[in-house]
């Protein structure tokens, strides 16, 4: 009988005893259960979206290699609507439903599970200070990548690096260590959200920045709760919804603003103003742009900051990025002063900056001036494989062109 959206996905109970799909679990293989899904029930991605609370589009994506699930809710979502029995949970690495009897009559699988609980714990256990700062390293080393490269050229490289450092945080005993690994959790899921809202995969984003809140709340660190709730705003923000955006930011800032150094301090009065700039709250803007100049400490960076890179030339970028939008005059040069300050290794950075240069100029009338800057746009956005500045891009070149005409 044909099945609708909203029948369940009934997947044989003894599929999951056979090896193939074994295999599949032990390594959270999300398109091949969803494969098994179809194989096994008929089921079509609108069934299984519908069961996963997983939307289609996402659905077709994972299937196809071009998505992957890094979200322990996510999973626990996936789990649930395809009726994984409790064995075939914890061979995914979550925990049973049933605690009194997890895995029933399925002949080995217990002790399989309990010996791999062990090993992965027994893994865990050899993590120490060094091996942790090993892993901060590296992630500092993949933002730098995506400064210079964008999240499309490390998209492999940072799905590695997130799952190396859940499967140590999820199995750490020793309470300092587990901190620890939370705190570069945090870090490195909170660049994933960022890179993310770049490639405009907004869900992905959102995603992203509650892990980091999450891991930022374990290691109780208010600079990386601070910096992850500001970033998720401007998930609020690309969605079209700047006043939820705004207020949040300001909710982070009246909550943490004395608790945090003064870089982040500075980061987030501005992150303020932008969406307040987005809003279209000049006043709201401007009191948070002169909050941002006098909070900036002297010196180009916080080295307790890694995930904050600000000094006054990136701050004129940013003031000229919000006032851009209010026609100022003074716009173009303060972003002609952050572009002289540009180092060469602020790539999606320099494409967001030339994108304000060219909207200025144009909204001057000068389009022989704004045109050099928005072809180096386009090049430093496909460079970066910047979707949110391509976009960016294609709309002050239609506006260009209608200048032409």
């Amino acid at each position: 009988m044909h099945k609708n959206a909203f029948n369940p996905v009934e997947i044989p109970a003894w599929v999951w005893d056979r090896d193939e799909s074994r295999e599949i679990l032990q390594k959270r293989d999300v398109a091949g259960l969803f494969n098994l899904a179809v194989k096994y029930d008929g089921a079509s991605q609108v069934r299984i979206s519908t069961a996963t609370g997983i939307s289609q589009g996402r659905i077709s994506q994972i299937i196809r290699g071009q998505r992957q699930v890094t979200d322990l809710e996510v999973y626990e979502r996936i789990a649930a609507g395809l009726g994984l029995p409790d064995h075939a949970r914890m061979l995914f690495g979550l925990a049973p439903l049933d605690i009194a009897s997890p895995t029933g009559d399925y002949d080995d699988s217990h002790q399989e599970q309990t010996d791999e609980l062990t090993a992965r714990i027994e893994a865990a256990a050899v993590i120490d200070p060094t091996t942790v700062m090993i892993l901060s390293t590296d992630t500092n080393n993949l933002r730098l990548l995506d400064r210079r490269r964008g999240a499309a050229a490390i998209a492999d490289k940072m799905r590695a690096q997130i799952a190396q450092i859940e499967r140590a945080h999820r199995h750490a005993i020793r309470p300092g260590i587990r901190a620890q690994l939370a705190y570069v959790l945090s870090e490195t899921a909170a660049l994933a959200g960022w890179q993310a809202i770049d490639t405009c995969a907004l869900s992905d984003a959102w995603d992203h920045h509650e892990n980091a809140i999450s891991a930022a709340r374990e290691a109780e660190d208010s600079a990386l709760l601070a910096y992850a709730c500001g970033q998720q705003a401007y998930v609020l923000a690309d969605l079209g919804r700047p006043a939820e955006a705004t207020e949040l930011l300001q909710h982070v800032r009246a909550t943490y603003d004395r608790r945090v150094p003064g870089h982040l301090r500075t980061w987030l009065a501005a992150a303020e103003a932008e969406t307040a700039a987005i809003l279209g709250d000049e006043t709201t803007c401007r009191t948070a742009l002169d909050q941002a100049a006098t909070l900036l400490p002297e010196g180009d960076a916080d080295p307790h900051l890694p995930y904050v890179s600000l000094n006054t030339h990136h701050l004129a970028r940013w003031r000229g990025n919000c006032l851009v939008r209010f026609g100022d005059p003074d716009t173009i040069e303060d972003l002609q002063s952050a572009l002289t300050g540009m180092d060469g290794t602020y790539n999606r950075a320099e494409a967001g900056l030339r994108c304000d240069l060219a909207h200025a100029f144009l909204a001057m009338g000068e389009l022989d001036a704004a045109q050099p800057h928005l072809y180096r746009a386009g090049q430093l956005a496909t460079m970066t494989s910047s979707r949110r500045h391509g976009r960016r891009v294609k709309e002050l070149t239609r506006a260009a062109t209608r200048g032409l005409r």
